[in-house]
Parts: C-alpha cells; sequence; structure tokens
C-alpha cells in the first residue's frame, strides 16, 4: 500500500464528515478552525527530522496550536497520565489530538494506542497515526486497537498540508474532536452490544 492510496483512502473516510461541515468551509477561512482554545497537540516522534516537517506542516495549514513532543513510548503514557515530567497540567495540559508514530523506542506506538483506548477518559481522543510503514498489517492492527487515520512517511509536503486542511474541515479545529472516532465504539455503545447477544456467544 503505498502513499496515494493511503491518502484516497483517507479522503473517503473524510468525505462525510467533510460534508456536514460544508457551511464553515464556505467560509473561505481557517481563521475560526485555526484559533480553536489554542488545544494543545502531542506528538509522539522520535525522529527530529519529522518532528519539523510536521511542525511546519500544521504551521502551514494556519494552526497555531502547541505541539508538544514526546520521544518514545514510555513517555507518551507518562503525559498522558500526567507523570514524572509532565505532572504540571499547567505546562502539560492535557491533548485535544494525538499524532503517534508505531516505531518508538521502550513502548511501542501499539503498545500506546492500546494503552489509551483502555482508559476511559480517553475514549474519544482522536488519534493519527503517521509511520513510514507500508503494510496492510499494520494498518488494520492501528484500526483495530482504535486509531482514527492511518498515514504513511514519507509524503510530499504539499500533499501533506492539504491532509492537515481536511483534517481541519473534520473537526480537527474545534470541539467536535471531543466526539468518538469512526473506528471507536463508546463504552456504552460496547455494553449495548454484548447485552444483544446470546449468552451463549459472549
Amino acid at each position: 500500500m503505498n502513499s496515494k492510496l493511503n491518502f484516497g483512502l483517507f479522503g473517503l473516510l473524510l468525505k462525510s464528515a467533510s460534508l456536514r461541515r460544508a457551511r464553515a468551509a464556505r467560509r473561505g477561512t481557517r481563521e475560526s478552525l485555526s484559533v480553536v482554545k489554542l488545544e494543545t497537540i502531542l506528538l509522539a516522534e522520535d525522529n527530529p527530522d519529522d518532528v519539523l516537517l510536521i511542525r511546519l506542516a500544521f504551521e502551514k495549514a494556519g494552526f497555531t496550536n502547541p505541539i508538544v513532543v514526546v520521544e518514545d513510548g514510555s513517555q507518551a503514557i507518562q503525559y498522558f497520565d500526567g507523570e514524572g515530567p509532565y505532572a504540571d497540567r499547567a505546562r502539560f495540559p492535557k491533548p485535544t489530538l494525538l499524532l503517534l508514530d508505531l516505531k518508538l523506542p521502550r513502548a511501542t506506538g501499539f503498545e500506546v494506542l492500546g494503552w489509551i483506548r483502555q482508559r476511559p477518559d480517553w475514549m474519544a481522543l482522536p488519534i493519527i497515526i503517521l509511520t513510514s510503514s507500508v503494510l496492510g498489517s499494520d494498518v488494520k492492527q492501528a484500526y483495530e486497537l482504535g486509531a482514527n487515520f492511518f498515514l504513511t512517511k514519507p509524503v510530499k509536503f504539499d500533499d501533506f498540508v492539504e491532509t492537515i486542511k481536511q483534517l481541519a474541515d473534520y473537526g480537527l479545529g474545534d470541539a467536535c474532536l471531543s466526539v468518538p472516532g469512526p473506528f471507536i465504539t463508546t463504552p456504552q455503545q460496547r455494553s449495548n452490544l454484548s447485552s444483544a447477544q446470546p449468552s451463549g456467544e459472549r
């Protein structure tokens, strides 16, 4: 699976949500989307070159949200738990979005993703996988663990910027991010599904 296919799939996933946000898009401005209370974006990435690329892409797409970087999976978990160097929530506020590399040291992106989705407080957190992997099995596993979107690196810079703008239309720039993503069921939905099954099938 190459990056072009990933972007094509990504575009299809966004289509229905983008239509619901058409009125905001027609205003022809991203200022209302980029100001968004300046909520924090957490980036879990150990490659400084990719960190710089992602920062530049978000800036060019019109976002001024602070991006906090953690360099390994263990740091990411510490950040979400508010432990160690991240205990001060005034300096390290709860993120409104996670950009997650899969190939992280100390704890992989898959491990971080699985850990997050087991915590009710983070069930609705939007998570975007940004990785160099092109394996279909990685895409499948990421979605099964609760990722919202899967993007493959490297991609053309301008294409990446345009993708970030599409994310704005999906809801990256406002409070709509607090709803469950398309690949996540809420605890209530899971309970309803479980109770609907015959006891022998559970």
